[in-house]
């Protein structure tokens, strides 16, 4: 049992790992592309529909096999599977966070920007000092629930040979003929996402007050 749950734990590091240099990459990375899904230039924006509409109308597990089978094929280029699995889960979730921001910023009212103009603000402060602050507070649910769905993609890494939490369970699994190690697992993704779930609450919380 205690060899079964410092494997479990290993791979739970791994998922942890995955979880986080996806959103590292995959927030910052989604502002851009908002801005190019709303730009009045037809060539970005229509690159960056295409761009979202292969992401978000494909399965996760098909774009992480095209990732690190692709290369291989295409231009003789062998990915590193752990590479392949972040490459993947930063395209595929920069598309979601995205419309998430395109959504927020598009709700605020036009009357705002037109108020800051006419106070002498430029567009860069009337979006990172008035925009940006409301867009955070409106968006914070829809992203927590993309960050709990991202916990739980992270087991799809498996399909590619990533040994993380439910690979290293369902190995368990099969080594000692039982679906204990299965459940446990189970327990850890929820230990997760209840961690995930009381950081977004205690966000919205702080928030508050652009009530």
């Amino acid at each position: 049992m205690t060899k079964m749950l410092a494997a479990m734990f290993q791979g739970t590091l791994v998922s942890l790992e995955i979880f986080l240099l996806t959103l590292v990459f995959a927030l910052p990375l989604a502002l851009p592309a908002a801005f190019a899904r709303m730009s009045r230039n037809r060539l970005a924006s229509g690159l960056t529909n295409g761009y979202l509409l292969v992401m978000r109308g494909t399965p996760l597990i098909l774009q992480l096999i095209f990732v690190y089978f692709a290369p291989f094929y295409l231009l003789g280029i062998s990915f590193n599977r752990f590479v392949a699995v972040i490459v993947a889960y930063v395209l595929n979730y920069a598309a979601y966070f995205a419309e998430i921001y395109r959504g927020g910023i598009e709700s605020i009212p036009a009357g705002q920007y037109e108020a800051a103009k006419v106070l002498g603000f430029t567009r860069a402060q009337t979006f990172f000092r008035i925009v940006l602050p409301q867009v955070v507070k409106r968006i914070i649910p829809a992203s927590g629930n993309e960050v709990i769905t991202l916990v739980k993609d992270t087991a799809l890494a498996q399909t590619i040979g990533v040994a993380e939490l439910f690979r290293t369970a369902q190995n368990a699994s099969a080594r000692q003929f039982s679906t204990m190690p299965i459940f446990v697992a189970g327990v850890f993704y929820f230990v997760m996402n209840w961690v995930v779930s009381l950081v977004f609450a205690r966000i919205e919380k702080k928030l508050s007050y652009y009530r």
